[in-house]
């Protein structure tokens, strides 16, 4: 079956950096779109980034541009969340996801697969 294992997680002052790995198996990595999301206490489970089968297309959500770079190694069936100057507000568990599909997909509805989650905790 499809599993989704993230980790790399953990607490980490203001301004900090953490690097979020999510590693796959149970499909053909290379022909599904990935994701990460996130959920805060309390709020709904929110797009953070995605990229496209090959690599060569990402998008993110406005608050993490140019602070959030994600990609992927489709040799090693695994996807990346590097995270910089991060802010108490990013503090959440964050969660990938895989979707069969050869584009960018930003809409958690399309996700078919989900991992556990890692949690992330940014202090001030």
């Amino acid at each position: 079956q499809v599993q989704l294992v993230e980790s790399g997680g953990g607490l980490v002052q203001a301004g900090g950096s953490l690097r979020l790995s999510c590693a796959a198996s149970g499909l053909i990595f290379r022909r599904y779109a990935m994701g990460w999301f996130r959920q805060a206490p309390g709020k709904e489970r929110e797009f953070v980034a995605a990229v496209n089968y090959s690599g060569t297309t990402t998008d993110y959500t406005d608050s993490v541009k140019g602070r959030f770079a994600i990609s992927r190694d489709n040799a090693q069936d695994t996807v990346y969340l590097q995270m910089n100057t991060l802010k108490p507000e990013d503090t959440a568990v964050y969660y990938c996801a895989a979707e069969r599909n050869s584009g960018v997909v930003t809409r958690l509805e399309e996700y078919d697969f989900w991992g556990q989650g890692t949690q992330v905790t940014v202090s001030s």
